[in-house]
């Protein structure tokens, strides 16, 4: 499994607190929330990651799947 990048970020407080309240609500921890907020806002941009490639675990999401596993379910009822 390749090492995921470490990255320090600086976060005015009130965001911090509202994304560990989000992270809550979706039962995450709040770095899997940030790189779900930061995946979501790739994929609006039309910037996602490239497709994982075998022993790539750069498209995975928070559980390690490939793919959109944690994309939001845009689906009708």
């Amino acid at each position: 499994m390749a090492e995921r990048k470490k990255v320090l970020l600086r976060l005015d407080p009130a965001v911090y607190e509202a994304i560990a309240r989000w992270a809550a609500d979706d039962l995450r921890s709040v770095n899997a929330q940030l790189e779900y907020a930061l995946r979501l806002a790739l994929r609006a941009m039309g910037r996602e990651p490239r497709a994982a490639r075998p022993g790539n675990t750069d498209d995975a999401d928070d559980s390690g799947t490939p793919g959109n596993a944690g994309a939001p379910d845009t689906s009708s009822d």
